[in-house]
């Protein structure tokens, strides 16, 4: 690789195999295909928002969707470098559209399902997307989602809008029951195929689409399975170089506007391939799941490209794990006999709320391999997924990487590396970690500080969209020389690395710094508590204090006896220093779509703030107001 991390010497770059030739497309299904001899092979298991929804689509069979509506991008004007939004749900399509990007060179922006019009809007426009794919709608739960019409509110706002055509895929049937097979000529394979199987769910959806008659633009709207209907099954792909552009996809920013993330193909290929192989020991017989949503990195990467880099067999799911009952997940991993689980710790937390009888009552057998993402994991609820969900016989891979990496960093290995709850253990093959203090200086042996990375990886960002400036400010100007990722971090003294939380979750209480996760940590350890999130809080002596957030359990009250065991509960487990100053009852806590705790709302809520910035990313608004009511009073 050829870069410059240090920004005092010359402009930032990286650049991996500079003038090789590739198509990212071609790599992940037509070797597949024509010369591993996988068409056969099923690419991805469906599983639809209800039980009943599923379907299955094979290698051969996506490649021949993939060059469909490839020819049909070039049928609508998209060339090499042209970009793309995608603003769909977990299906098929969705694999199909981003794929087919690949395939004619063109850059996918691909725009999470739950997000507002506004932040799609804002993102269409950043990126200067000249084509959008959606959907007419989907169900997330027992709850609709009018795609469609956030969809066409996005292109109201701001004025003139870039986007010339919008390709909608009829995801939820509002036809009549006899024109069902004529419907269903004109969709791909995999969606005919379980057609059958969504009666009751598409008879609710036809109700609901009845009534809201889903709005059309003829100037701007056309229908998936209309321009499918005449595509050719051959589109020969566009051959690009290595460093030429892959994906932008949009990460929060310490300014509120997003970053719009720029991956480029060679890099990020043979990283997520690598790194997808070796983490979860990939086997041609495994049959693997990644619950994220496309619409994050960690979609994109071990749902999407790596796997089938490796010609594996996924499980590509729609709905959410406590629908239609808390044993959805459970129910999956016997129903396709997962081998390899990969989720996040929010999720195992969700669930372990609800006790083992849930996940017992499914027989979990065909797992080896567990896997976390997203976050820091407590150790309590790495100790009840690793006891409960893999019965003490499956390694648990707690892989610590960001949008802005590609990839994972910090990993352990099945079966070489011992493991620690709570830790993201040693770097990855190539990966040069650091741990810097405030001043900048490299600390050796047991240390705390801020995460930097020495050296480049493959699937390293190549830039900030449209602002060279944002990517050097963010990234590498506070630390020149080194790659900052905002993250606090501790080593012990075995060289295993612990991540504390983002640098902004971190406290100087009386001259200590102090993670705000390690305290959450420890109060997750009792008994009562089911979730719990802790910001900073201004204090005239100590300059910082702790504010705690906390969600009981069902059946548990919430008392100033408790209040005072929760604190002594830190005071043993962290010390004095750190016992929280204040801790209040909250029936839930501020999450994005997604299932992220938004900590910044949570300071706000804490220094009793009211204007809140921008909301549009929150699940549920009607928890803001609740914690206000509940807040604690303070000094």
């Amino acid at each position: 690789m050829d870069y410059n991390f240090d920004l005092t010497r010359a402009k930032i770059y990286i650049r991996c195999m500079q003038g090789a030739t590739t198509n990212m497309c071609y790599n992940v299904l037509d070797r597949n295909v024509n010369e591993k001899k996988l068409g056969d092979k099923i690419a991805f298991y469906w599983e639809g928002n209800k039980p009943e929804d599923y379907a299955r689509i094979t290698y051969k069979e996506l490649l021949q969707q993939v060059c469909k509506f490839a020819n049909v991008l070039r049928a609508q004007g998209i060339k090499k470098g042209d970009h793309v939004a995608i603003y769909m749900p977990m299906i098929i399509e969705l694999i199909v559209a981003m794929l087919a990007c690949a395939r004619v060179g063109a850059v996918h922006s691909i725009v999470f399902a739950g997000f507002s019009a506004e932040a799609l809007s804002e993102r269409i426009l950043d990126c200067s997307c000249s084509l959008l794919i959606t959907a007419d709608g989907f169900y997330r739960g027992d709850k609709f989602i009018k795609l469609k019409e956030i969809t066409d509110e996005a292109l109201k706002l701001h004025g003139e809008n870039p986007v010339k055509k919008c390709i909608v895929v009829k995801h939820l049937k509002a036809t009549k029951e006899n024109d069902k097979t004529s419907t269903q000529s004109n969709l791909p394979p995999a969606k005919r195929a379980c057609l059958k199987l969504q009666d009751n769910h598409n008879e609710k959806a036809k109700n609901v689409l009845h009534k809201t008659q889903i709005p059309w633009n003829e100037e701007v709207d056309v229908w998936w399975h209309e321009v499918m209907k005449e595509a050719g099954e051959e589109c020969e792909p566009e051959w690009c170089s290595a460093e030429d552009p892959l994906f932008i996809l949009y990460t929060s920013g310490s300014t509120g506007k997003p970053k719009g993330v720029k991956h480029t193909i060679g890099g990020y290929l043979l990283y997520t391939a690598t790194t997808f192989k070796y983490v979860f020991d990939y086997q041609p017989s495994d049959v693997y799941w990644c619950t994220a949503d496309v619409g994050w990195i960690t979609g994109h990467s071990y749902l999407t490209y790596g796997p089938l880099a490796n010609g594996a067999t996924s499980v590509l799911f729609e709905g959410v794990p406590t629908y239609p009952d808390v044993s959805r997940f459970w129910e999956i991993i016997d129903k396709y006999l997962v081998t390899k689980f990969y989720t996040a710790p929010t999720a195992i937390r969700l669930l372990m709320k609800y006790g083992d009888e849930p996940v017992k009552r499914f027989s979990r057998k065909s797992l080896k391999i567990l896997g976390t993402v997203g976050e820091p994991i407590n150790p309590e609820a790495w100790l009840w997924y690793y006891n409960v969900v893999g019965d003490r016989r499956c390694p648990i891979m707690d892989t610590y990487w960001q949008t802005e990496t590609g990839g994972h960093m910090l990993t352990p290995l099945p079966a070489v590396t011992p493991l620690k709850p709570g830790s993201a253990t040693l770097p990855f093959f190539s990966v040069v970690p650091a741990i810097l203090s405030e001043s900048g200086e490299e600390l050796e042996g047991e240390a705390e500080g801020y995460l930097v990375f020495k050296k480049p990886w493959p699937s390293i960002m190549r830039e900030v969209y449209g602002s060279y400036e944002r990517f050097e400010s963010s990234y590498f100007k506070r630390f020149p020389g080194y790659f900052v990722t905002g993250d606090g971090c501790k080593r012990d003294k075995d060289g295993y690395y612990w991540i504390t939380g983002r640098i902004d979750d971190m406290l100087n209480i009386s001259g200590h710094l102090l993670s705000t996760a390690e305290v959450e940590s420890a109060i997750m350890e009792h008994l009562a508590v089911a979730e719990v999130a802790a910001v900073s809080h201004p204090h005239p002596v100590k300059g910082e204090s702790l504010y705690c957030f906390v969600t009981l359990k069902d059946g548990h009250e919430f008392t100033d006896e408790l209040v005072t065991e929760l604190k002594n509960q830190v005071r043993k487990k962290i010390g004095p220093i750190a016992a929280p100053d204040y801790i209040q009852n909250a029936a839930q806590l501020p999450k994005t779509r997604s299932g992220k705790i938004m900590r910044r709302l949570l300071r706000k809520i804490a220094r009793n703030e009211r204007d809140l910035g921008n909301t549009s990313t929150l699940a549920d608004e009607s928890v803001l107001e609740a914690l206000f009511k509940n807040r604690v009073e303070t000094i």
